[in-house]
């Protein structure tokens, strides 16, 4: 690589909970040169903590949208806000070790990839998002089973699949602008789905580093609102569904998806209406 500069973006949203510990674990990390900060209209002191980093480290700026015009549009603006040849987007719940971001940057110049990593939660179980097959909405309707995540097992270092994670990417601007940014057309959940299909359309690889493990806490933006999240989960997988996969196949077949998408929305809202 013959420049390393990293822009880290995160988006935050009631995140006052982590993003000081994510912040901290950034400016700590190797190759780091631009922090940006995108909050989506936090009312929890997010901002306040946002405000006070910044103001101690110039690498740091921040974006206060006033609203939440979604996680695609946020990732969009924290990109146009930098400059770095490296964009690594990062949740506000994830926190990287000192050579994280440089060592993705690196695969993801010798494998001409967007590059992803093994994420864990505090017990060191990693997150099965990690690394999956795209979705395969079709075979869902013909087998109860495809309907898990489809995960792949860990295998060499550099493995090619079809979708990461999207609370950690790292990928080169070069790529990042050759397949135009995030889908804005995403509110919250699918976009990572969507970048990572775009980009292996494009010619690119689709990888992760299974070398570098990253602690992710995982939904502290998400606990306040659930069902709202889950609205916008299944509304991104129909979204995806129709953009990529509905054009080839028969008005049956699209009907079927539509309702297996939203009979799941309806009960897994009724499970998170209940749990809280």
């Amino acid at each position: 690589m013959t420049s390393t500069g990293i822009a880290a973006i995160v988006v935050s949203y009631r995140s006052a909970e982590t993003i000081e510990a994510c912040l901290e674990a950034l400016k700590a990390a190797s190759g780091v040169e631009e922090i940006r900060v995108v909050d989506n209209g936090s009312d929890d002191g997010t901002m306040d903590v946002v405000q006070s980093l910044s103001a101690r480290d110039a690498r740091i700026r921040f974006i206060a949208n006033p609203d939440n015009p979604g996680f695609a549009t946020a990732c969009n603006q924290g990109a146009q806000a930098s400059a770095s040849p490296w964009l690594a987007f990062v949740n506000p719940d994830l926190m990287v070790e000192r050579d994280s971001l440089l060592r993705l940057a690196e695969a993801a110049a010798r494998n001409d990839a967007l590059m992803g990593a093994v994420l864990v939660d505090e017990a060191g179980v990693e997150d099965p998002a990690s690394r999956r097959r795209a979705p395969d909405f079709a075979a869902m309707l013909r087998d109860a089973s495809a309907r898990r995540l489809s995960v792949l097992p860990n295998a060499e270092q550099y493995q090619r699949v079809e979708a990461i994670s999207g609370a950690l990417m790292v990928i080169s601007r070069r790529v990042f602008d050759e397949v135009e940014g995030f889908d804005a057309g995403y509110r919250l959940h699918a976009e990572d789905l969507d970048l990572c299909r775009r980009v292996g359309e494009a010619g690119h690889a689709v990888c992760i580093d299974n070398a570098v493990r990253v602690l992710h806490l995982r939904g502290v933006s998400s606990k306040s609102r659930p069902v709202f999240v889950e609205w916008h989960k299944h509304r991104g997988l129909w979204r995806y569904y129709r953009k990529f996969d509905a054009p080839a196949q028969g008005r049956l077949t699209r009907y079927a998806v539509f309702a297996m998408i939203w009979t799941r929305f309806v009960f897994s809202a009724m499970g998170k209406a209940v749990t809280r």
